[in-house]
């Protein structure tokens, strides 16, 4: 009987375009949003609407033909991945089907595509992904078993477990993350660096990967598997890539690396918000963009939909002077407002009460509380704030709290299901044994050494049965079923 072969082809454009544009954007909006293939720069401004940019351009790519599966967004919040995603599915969900974009975060990307190839870096593809939690846990095991004397005081787990993560998105050594950026630790850099070797290690051998491991081991893969590299290259169409100012030096070679010859990649991003190189932003990526992309469309965003026309007149003022920029000046499109004011405090109790002073004043000029706000850096940063704020009797909302994947409950429950999926997942048992009453640190540890002497082909289930298991349990042993 012969055999016929066909060939999918991607879906031919539209013959003229199902959304319009010109009515919904501004003129440099449409600009970048219109460009044509390869290596695109958008230099989005505070407040110029860079998401609906985005998000217009990934629906115009739909547009031309390029299959859903053929786009990769890539943002650094999931919260703006799931908003991008909604806001094409309005725009273009009536012609492609949005559900198959790869849309969502370097590590959610990373995640997606090791799964499918894992087991060509020699994972399987039940592989558990820690969270902080876990990766401290078992970066404090590993310094336990190295059994060091109290008076070397050695680094905390979160302090080594921040040295390693530094050196994998930096891409240096953790020898020389210890050189440049924790010198104090170098009279123990050999405990240090052995500590990091046996973290590896035991990741390894339970197929277990922390946040940094995504990314690295994604990279890992393009870089010694030219044939995955090809098909992951042949299969994105495009990449586009949000907030590209704040990618570090991993996450931009993971950009160039699936892009590929191809070329065919927007960024978006704004080089004078680049402020997080303390946690390895590289904001040379967006900077030398032209460089590593010679002939790239540059697409400035400068109408600010924000702010006021004298708070950008300040914005303005400051940011000329830096030196290493892409230069523009942000229009605003709003009505003149109030100037901004700085107020200069001797410490952050007089700090507090300036705020506190201010707020009984807009109150009493007419301002309702629930139209007032405090932003500050960081959580701890409040404090002052709320005692001040209690003393004077006003009323106030903190909008922070734990994480509900971070709340211990929720971790109980995650880590039963951790188990069920991949039964070597070492940390998730003895998260599970420790909520035995009796069960601490020291007999999970125990457990769990006891569980390893058994022969290798006894499930997770039998090994549980055992009476010589069951007996590390004080009292009545759980119990334990194959359902």
């Amino acid at each position: 009987m012969a055999t016929r072969t066909y060939t999918l082809n991607a879906a031919t454009a539209a013959s003229s375009p199902r959304i319009d544009y010109e009515r919904l954007l501004n003129e440099e909006q449409l600009l970048a949003v219109e460009a044509g293939e390869g290596p695109v720069l958008v230099i989005a401004g505070a407040g110029s609407g860079k998401t609906r940019t985005l998000t217009f351009r990934v629906a115009r790519l739909l547009e031309r033909g390029i299959p859903p599966e053929g786009v990769l967004l890539l943002t650094f919040t999931n919260k703006a991945a799931r908003e991008m995603t909604r806001r094409v599915e309005e725009l273009a969900g009536a012609f492609a089907d949005v559900r198959k974009l790869l849309s969502g975060t370097f590590h959610h990307a990373a995640h997606v595509l090791l799964r499918q190839h894992a087991g060509v870096i020699g994972f399987s593809r039940d592989f558990t992904v820690l969270d902080r939690e876990d990766a401290r846990d078992l970066m404090s095991s590993c310094i336990a078993e190295r059994k060091l004397p109290r008076e070397r005081r050695f680094p905390k787990a979160e302090v080594v477990l921040d040295m390693v993560s530094m050196a994998a998105n930096l891409q240096l050594s953790v020898a020389k993350v210890l050189v440049e950026r924790r010198p104090q630790f170098l009279p123990l850099a050999e405990e240090v660096l052995a500590v990091t070797r046996r973290f590896a290690e035991r990741k390894g051998r339970m197929h277990l990967m922390d946040f940094d491991d995504l990314l690295v081991l994604l990279k890992r893969l393009l870089v010694d598997n030219p044939l995955i590299r090809e098909q992951l290259v042949e299969r994105f169409h495009c990449v586009l890539v949000d907030e590209y100012q704040d990618t570090n030096r991993l996450q931009g070679d993971l950009v160039d690396l699936l892009v590929g010859e191809r070329r065919n990649l927007t960024v978006v991003g704004d080089d004078c918000q680049s402020i997080y190189s303390f946690r390895g932003a590289d904001f040379t990526n967006i900077i030398d963009f032209p460089k590593r992309y010679p002939g790239c469309g540059i697409y400035p965003l400068t109408r600010n939909y924000r702010s006021t026309p004298e708070i950008l007149r300040l914005a303005n003022a400051s940011i000329s002077l830096n030196q290493r920029q892409f230069s523009k000046q942000l229009i605003s499109s709003r009505p003149p407002g109030p100037v901004p004011v700085l107020v200069s405090t001797l410490d952050l109790d007089q700090q507090a009460a300036f705020v506190a002073q201010r707020v009984l004043e807009l109150r009493d000029g007419g301002m309702p509380l629930e139209q007032m706000a405090v932003l500050y850096r960081a959580h701890s940063h409040s404090l002052e704030l709320q005692l001040e704020l209690v003393r004077r009797g006003i009323p106030f909302r903190v909008r922070s709290g734990v994480r509900f994947f971070e709340q211990i409950h929720v971790k109980d429950v995650l880590a039963h299901l951790r188990l069920a999926g991949n039964p070597r997942d070492e940390l998730a048992l003895k998260r599970i044994v420790k909520l035995v009453p009796g069960i601490g640190p020291a007999k999970a540890e125990a457990l769990w050494e006891a569980l390893l002497a058994l022969p290798p082909e006894l499930s997770l289930v039998e090994g549980l049965a055992r009476p010589e298991i069951q007996a590390s349990f004080p009292g009545r042993p759980p119990r334990v079923s194959a359902g």
